[in-house]
């Protein structure tokens, strides 16, 4: 039974490994007649147990298994064979991150449904795509279909039907034998005047990995002088390029010399390449002492050690390297923390198989160049793990837009408001337009953080999801992400209040669950969830134009306008000049921006209205006491721009006369602000509240109101934060600064005060 599926099996396997590419088997139909044929295929082929890997929901082989929830788990890990179970449900993440696994000379088989009827089911995934108040009826299956072309179109596919064992593509691309030039490898020079071992560069397959190897040799103390530089060298590639070997031959040539490495990313088996390769080098120097999974000691004294990154974080100062691997599926707090570093390298892959979206690529390399550090830049272009344009890489780049890219700079130079048209973004049109599909969610892929493979999926199928765009000529250069939220039905809101959760609706959860107001999600809303302007069109005016468009086409069918996003002075500033007003911040950083996130409503009903009005009061209101709780570490300038951004009227009870009297007194006299804070903070709030023009303080002068009367950090450090010679001279400069508020707000008892000492 199942003979031809599996001498198909055998060839595209042959074939796989005669080209060191990879091949993809589908076996399409009853699950167990898949999982039937898939057994007798690995009883057949020659690849030990230990190289293969089921990512379904059962543990149905003798091999190791994973959900597709921790397939994660796989990065900077290789297989020979990886099986992906598809028939509960299919996670576009997930996908990703398997494809990236298998090997040169390797197979990825995908156990599915019969591809006429699998568009047409609905799955796990899908009920995650069916929000409240839709049902998953209302969630479609274009993002299958589309799959299912793409592996119908796409050469190195074998697709078998298993119900009849019928081969309806056998996937074999027959490729010319490859002449012996291009088997050999051209030899490769170590760079001149390098300080590492020749063998290290002995140990490249590549000239692209013997110039990241090289890149790491700027790291070595004494490189450039003892200046005491901070340095960083940054690694980036699509997977299989080798910069985990690259990194691991580095590792070994630091700890060969005596020096100690810490290395450091998700999980310690995504660094066992990188180990893998450090202890294959000193095993040549001949100079490993101890070697196993997690740790590595050479003879010189040195060392390759392994730790958790949160551990990792507080043992920077015991290392005299540090290596992050697989940096882009760590928050981007966690590797801002590693920037304490003086020598690190962050190793990464480019095309989202971490599956938490581009956070290094958008936030950290942003913190990266603003930091201390004199950083290296390569790129590994060439494939080591598999050939150059490997028929498996092709077609998951295409099916899940992993190389997306809006259009080129060109044909947008001339885009402003007049010049582009708004414009529908229907799933139907995506999905028969490629070129329009591929450059909008492109342009949500380069900017912005947490666009995934899965955000394709809900971009086609989501019921609750729309998308918008501005075009110039035909081509997308602003586009937002938009999602329905609110309208729920009374039970759902009295689940939410009492502690339940309910999915894609982030506005109405929040403000029931956390800030108690049952009554937020009966009006209707649209959240903009993301959106984003191509980069040579920026500072033009076309995202807020977007947000205009927007508020034109919904404000009669909607009570509000929302957003939430990983607050900056920036883009709660444009935000702000565009009638957003912020609601709420939370109270812990996002895992993924390393921000604190903030709110915002754009009111456009009376109902909205209302909603907005409730919720920026008490926020209004109880943003002095997070101040100095939850947000004591919130950074001045975004405190700033957070209360600069609520519209909520001042109903705070005026201060007594005592009390003015304490502040007058501070600020005019021989008066302590320690002796009473609490007028103080209530002035400070009151005056960011209001902005009036009337008071024209320094920037420095508001941070340090922030920093001491709202978040009552202690005065060496305020002092020190802003560059004040003494705690005495900042204690002088927070009176200055309360000064012209007196002259404003003061009463009678402020002002009698203020002209006594002035």
């Amino acid at each position: 039974m199942y003979e031809d599926v599996v001498s198909l099996a055998e060839s595209l396997f042959e074939e796989a490994t005669r080209t060191n590419e990879r091949r993809l088997l589908v076996l399409a139909g009853d699950r167990a007649r898949g999982y039937d044929a898939l057994e007798s295929i690995l009883d057949t082929l020659s690849v030990p147990i230990t190289a293969t890997t089921l990512v379904g929901p059962d543990d149905r082989l003798r091999c190791e298994q994973l959900p597709q929830a921790n397939a994660s788990e796989l990065l900077g890990t290789t297989r020979e064979i990886v099986t992906l179970d598809a028939h509960d449900e299919l996670r576009p993440n997930a996908l990703g991150k398997v494809v990236g696994t298998v090997d040169g000379g390797g197979l990825l088989i995908l156990l599915t449904p019969l591809l006429e009827a699998w568009p047409d089911r609905h799955d796990a995934f899908d009920d995650s795509l069916a929000v409240p108040p839709f049902p998953l009826s209302a969630v479609t299956g274009r993002f299958r279909r589309r799959l299912v072309e793409t592996l119908r179109a796409h050469r190195g596919v074998g697709i078998v039907d298993v119900d009849t064992e019928r081969i309806v593509d056998s996937g074999l691309t027959n490729p010319t034998p490859r002449g012996s030039d291009e088997q050999d490898a051209t030899a490769l020079e170590p760079p001149t005047d390098s300080r590492f071992p020749t063998a290290v560069y002995d140990a490249c397959l590549t000239a692209d990995q013997v110039d990241a190897v090289a890149a790491f040799e700027s790291l070595l103390a004494d490189s450039g002088g003892d200046d005491g530089q901070s340095r960083a060298v940054v690694l980036e590639a699509d997977r299989g390029r080798g910069k985990s070997s690259a990194a691991g031959l580095a590792a070994g040539a630091f700890a060969a010399d005596g020096l100690d490495v810490l290395v450091t990313a998700p999980r310690s088996r995504n660094a066992a390449e990188l180990f893998d390769r450090a202890g294959e080098l000193c095993a040549a120097l001949d100079c490993v002492t101890t070697v196993d999974t997690r740790r590595l000691e050479t003879d010189a004294g040195g060392s390759i050690r392994f730790l958790e990154p949160a551990v990792a974080a507080g043992r920077l100062e015991d290392a005299d390297v540090v290596i992050v691997d697989e940096a882009a599926a760590l928050p981007v707090s966690v590797l801002e923390s590693l920037l304490s570093a003086d020598r690190v390298a962050f190793a990464t892959t480019i095309h989202g198989y971490e599956g938490t979206g581009r956070g290094f690529s958008v936030r950290f390399r942003d913190r990266l160049a603003e930091s201390d550090h004199d950083v290296v830049d390569r790129t590994l272009l060439e494939p080591i793990r598999y050939a150059a344009g490997d028929p498996v890489e092709v077609w998951a780049f295409r099916a899940l837009l992993l190389d997306a890219r809006p259009p080129v700079d060109s044909l947008i130079a001339d885009a402003t408001p007049d010049a582009v048209q708004y414009r529908r973004l229907e799933p139907d049109a995506l999905l028969a337009d490629e070129h329009l599909l591929r450059e909008a969610f492109g342009l949500l892929v380069l900017a912005h953080y947490r666009t995934e493979p899965n955000d394709l999926a809900r971009l086609l199928d989501a019921p609750n999801l729309e998308a918008r765009a501005l075009v110039h000529d035909g081509r997308v250069v602003s586009v937002a992400l938009l999602a329905h939220e609110g309208t729920l039905p009374a039970e759902t809101r009295a689940m939410m209040y009492e502690g339940g959760r309910v999915r894609g609706n982030m506005l109405p959860d929040i403000l029931t669950s956390q800030l108690r107001d049952e009554a937020a999600g009966e009006p209707a809303g649209l959240r903009i969830v993301r959106i984003a302007t191509h980069h040579a069109a920026r500072s033009r005016g076309l995202g807020s134009r977007l947000l205009e468009c927007v508020r034109e086409e919904f404000e009669s069918s909607v009570d509000w306008l929302g957003t939430g996003f990983g607050t900056t002075p920036g883009l709660l500033a444009f935000w702000r000049e565009n009638g957003y007003r912020t609601v709420h911040v939370s109270t812990t950083r996002n895992d993924a921006s390393g921000e604190y996130s903030a709110l915002m409503l754009a009111p456009v009903s009376d109902t909205g209205r209302e909603l907005h009005d409730r919720h920026a009061g008490w926020f209004a209101r109880r943003f002095r006491a997070l101040c100095t709780d939850a947000l004591n570490d919130l950074e001045p300038d975004v405190a700033r721009a957070v209360l600069r951004s609520v519209d909520a009227d001042v109903d705070d009870r005026e201060l007594s006369a005592h009390e003015w009297r304490l502040v007058a007194g501070a600020a005019y006299g021989p008066g302590l602000f320690d002796i009473d804070p609490g007028p103080f903070r209530r002035l400070v709030s009151r005056y960011f509240l209001e902005d009036p023009a009337e008071i024209e303080l320094t920037a420095r002068e508001e941070r340090l109101l922030v920093m001491r009367a709202l978040q009552a950090r202690e005065w060496e450090r305020v002092a020190d934060r802003l560059e004040y010679h003494s705690t005495s001279q900042c204690m002088r400069a927070l009176g200055d600064a309360v000064c012209p508020l007196v002259d404003y707000y003061g009463s009678a008892a402020a002002l009698e005060v203020r002209d006594r000492f002035r």
